[in-house]
């Protein structure tokens, strides 16, 4: 048997609730241990505590078909890997929690500090971070083909998603989640 991957995204944050945070493992255990049981492989879980998506526990869906407005797991391009572990915004191992904001068939802008999506304006980037640092940007129109995605979170303007390092390859992206349990 494969045993469950559990994932966690983000740090604790001040004034969260921790038995509920105890129940929804234990509960997520209890359903690991009763699929085992069963001899089904256990399904990967992720437990998301950032911003870019509603904290709680979700499954990994590793083979499910993606679409614009999923929220998938994903890990970024080498160098904003490096980027990101060095700034402090996420270790290099851990991977992206996001909402898929492009798919092929998109045409993904980058104009000034403007986001569009097939011409809509979908997000403003930031030119610094809450540090006073450079933020990378990209620039110019690709359209994206059946192996390319773009991440956007835009209901999160300090997100560090695809308005700063462009569309990723469609082979980055871990699975789609489906949330379990989330506040």
């Amino acid at each position: 048997m494969i045993g469950p991957r559990l994932f966690r995204i983000g740090g604790r944050r001040r004034g969260q609730c921790r038995p509920r945070r105890i129940l929804a493992l234990a509960l997520a255990g209890l359903v690991c241990l009763g699929l085992a049981k069963l001899g089904r492989t256990a399904p990967g879980l992720v437990w998301n505590n950032t911003a870019s998506a509603p904290i709680g526990l979700y499954r990994l869906m590793p083979s499910s078909p993606i679409h614009r407005g999923d929220r998938v797991l994903a890990r970024l391009p080498d160098p904003m890997r490096r980027l990101a572990a060095e700034r402090g915004y996420l270790p290099e191992t851990v991977p992206l929690v996001k909402t898929v904001g492009g798919v092929s068939g998109d045409l993904i802008c980058a104009e000034g500090d403007t986001i569009l999506v097939n011409g809509q304006p979908v997000a403003i980037r930031l030119r610094q971070d809450r540090w006073d640092r450079s933020l990378p940007t990209w620039t110019g129109c690709r359209h994206l083909d059946a192996d390319m995605v773009f991440l956007l979170t835009g209901d999160v303007a300090t997100s560090f998603d695809g308005r700063y390092f462009g569309p990723i390859p469609r082979s980055n992206v871990l699975g789609l989640l489906v949330p379990l349990w989330t506040e």
